[in-house]
């Protein structure tokens, strides 16, 4: 009995901090979105060139790139959400767009994730832009709070980098997050 309560205040808990932030996004114009997404994009790629040359040089090469910002909230089952913008580059193009991400896991709290993701060509930056993505396994390599000049390259014509609050995971392991368009900002 005492379990099933746990969980039943668990599920609760968790769809409070999941409907929150949708509310309060709710209230802005689609206008005041899209200019609060561009601003948390550039601030992202500002901390992420700042940590890493190498992911500087990795964007000067690519294509095009997406940043995204997400809350996570861990109560006996993890979910979140949050929304970005792809860019290509040549045309300045912006595509805005929404993830989702879920999980199974012990734990109480909320984490600010911030994801950028290098696109090496156009086909690469096309597929995920139109067919959205839903992440697999993959290693990380944690740069802690100090960041990380090592290179990480493309895998797969795609770069991804994470910010957490333990700081830069390059290589990041997008596992359980789902990206696709946001037909009400586009």
């Amino acid at each position: 009995m005492k379990r099933r309560i746990s969980i039943v205040a668990g599920m609760v808990l968790l769809g409070f901090f999941i409907m929150v932030p949708t509310m309060l996004s709710a209230k802005e114009t689609p206008a005041e979105r899209k200019k609060r997404i561009d601003e948390d994009a550039k601030e992202v790629l500002a901390k992420l060139f700042d940590k890493s040359k190498e992911a500087k040089a990795l964007y000067n090469k690519s294509y095009g790139y997406a940043v995204f910002t997400a809350t996570k909230v861990t109560v006996l089952a993890s979910g979140g959400g949050g929304r970005g913008v792809a860019v290509e580059k040549k045309s300045g193009k912006r595509i805005y767009m929404k993830m989702a991400t879920a999980g199974v896991g012990v734990g109480l709290g909320a984490q600010r994730t911030e994801f950028v993701f290098l696109f090496e060509n156009k086909e690469v930056f096309d597929k995920f832009v139109e067919k959205g993505w839903q992440g697999g396994a993959g290693a990380s390599a944690a740069a802690g709070n100090e960041g990380t000049n090592k290179a990480v390259g493309f895998k797969d014509g795609v770069a991804v980098y994470q910010f957490t609050k333990a700081g830069l995971v390059a290589s990041a392991d997008v596992t359980g997050n789902k990206f696709w368009k946001d037909d009400e900002l586009n």
